[in-house]
């Protein structure tokens, strides 16, 4: 099991400097969502707790559905755009990424109701969405003090390569975490608006790091050091989310939405590690290899439970020319857990070593006939308290625009997010390695009434 070789092997293995993820950075991974949609939903950054209507508003509150008063089916092709500038030790290194798919795909059936019943409408829905995209890379050259001053094959040397040539940082993540949706909601005298959806999310994540490291001693004697980590992770779950929205007047929209805690109940891990060191011939010094250490590749069973979520919303409707949304939503991630067995330490470090945070988005459209103008912004709050959690250059800061033109029974939206934040990482010391984020997303998305 990879967390039982980790302990084992911790006085040999360099995992944690080769920036393979953490289970805590994992569990917080897995309980992030990109807040993708629609492009009509991405254009108002996601700020559709309290309006509903568009299908990509039940991924906040499912009560949304029963707001549409027509059926609709649509689908949304995106394309996104990573670019990342590592920062380590005065050496500057640029990467990009990109990544297109269909992100989203669903369909809304509203019913009015055939009785003379205060409940006078009813919706189901079902929509696929990409929850989370992992396509991700980055790398760093640079050189600090060692991380390896000894060579294993011989103990003697410890701290006799104590000066640093050169070090390579690589990491690739890829892999997706998707949902499918399937809810219900319904409308009391189309003021009050219930609904309730079942989550099912399929997870799949790989990362590959890479770190490389030439350190010599004072009679020029090169240490040559390699390591390589290779992760892939598959896993599915199950949440719950309820809400509702009020119509205070004509103008004045409430709504309040809880999603559970989404519960793997089954994650299959693959781990395979290697680590070289180069001889030294000089020195008589033979090669040292760990790959047959690592008994790998290794596969690892183990249940997870992601954090929960709130989200408070608000919306003012400007009659048929526009409107203004605010979501306020708070996620539990103290509350993240893997299973009891060989996780103690993990789970405590979630309780200690991180927060529970808030993402507040805005959004607002305005109509012109048959064409739409959107914009929207949004601010996430980053729960690590330990790794740049007190430099706010890690809270993630987008903003939104987009159009859309209603042909009749038919509509096209269009939208361009804009995202930034850094990652702080530590090789020799505390946030050495800093990488800033810049992602755009395009999104394109036909909805066809039916």
């Amino acid at each position: 099991m990879r967390i039982i070789l980790l302990t084992v092997f911790a006085i040999f293995t360099f995992s944690s400097h080769a920036q393979t993820k953490s289970y805590n950075d994992l569990g917080i991974l897995f309980s992030k969502d990109d807040n993708r949609g629609t492009a009509r939903f991405n254009a108002m950054s996601g700020a559709f707790g309290a309006l509903g209507g568009d299908i990509s508003s039940t991924n906040i509150n499912p009560a949304g559905a029963a707001v549409a008063k027509e059926n609709s089916v649509s689908i949304t092709l995106s394309t996104s755009r990573i670019k990342q500038k590592s920062h380590y030790y005065n050496n500057s290194t640029n990467t990009q990424n990109n990544d297109t798919d269909i992100s989203q795909a669903g369909s809304l059936l509203t019913f009015d109701s055939a009785y003379n019943s205060n409940w006078n409408r009813f919706a189901i829905f079902f929509n696929y969405n990409i929850k989370t995209n992992f396509s991700d890379s980055y790398i760093a050259e640079g050189f600090s003090t060692p991380v390896f001053d000894n060579h294993f094959s011989d103990p003697t040397t410890t701290g006799q390569f104590d000066r640093n040539l050169h070090q390579y940082i690589s990491s690739e993540t890829s892999g997706t975490n998707k949902t499918y949706d399937i809810g219900f909601s319904s409308a009391y005298k189309s003021k009050l608006f219930l609904g309730a959806s079942l989550k099912l999310h399929s997870l799949e994540f790989s990362e590959i790091t890479i770190f490389e490291e030439e350190n010599d001693d004072i009679d020029g004697n090169i240490l040559n050091i390699e390591n390589y980590n290779d992760t892939y992770i598959v896993g599915s779950g199950v949440s719950l989310n309820l809400g509702f929205i009020y119509k205070v007047n004509n103008s004045i929209r409430i709504g309040l939405a809880y999603e559970t805690p989404t519960w793997y109940q089954e994650i299959i891990e693959e781990y395979f590690f290697d680590e070289y060191m180069g001889e030294i011939a000089n020195l008589n010094i033979d090669q040292f290899l760990n790959s047959n250490l690592s008994f790998g590749p290794d596969i690892f069973q183990y249940t997870y439970k992601s954090t929960n979520k709130t989200t408070l919303s608000g919306a003012y409707i400007f009659g048929t020319k526009g409107l203004i949304s605010i979501d306020y939503t708070q996620k539990g991630y103290k509350g993240i857990k893997f299973d009891d067995n060989n996780f103690s330490d993990i789970n405590d470090n979630f309780t200690t070593d991180y927060r529970n945070t808030y993402s507040l988005k805005l959004g607002t459209e305005w109509r012109f006939n048959r064409v739409s103008l959107r914009g929207g912004a949004s601010y996430e709050k980053n729960p690590n308290l330990i790794t740049g959690g007190n430099t706010n250059k890690d809270n993630i800061k987008s903003f939104s625009l987009g159009l859309g033109y209603n042909f009749g029974n038919s509509k096209f939206d269009l939208s361009y997010t804009n995202s930034e934040n850094t990652d702080f990482y530590s090789i020799s010391s505390n946030n050495d390695l800093n990488i800033n984020n810049v992602s755009k997303l395009i999104s394109g998305t036909f909805t066809f009434n039916l």
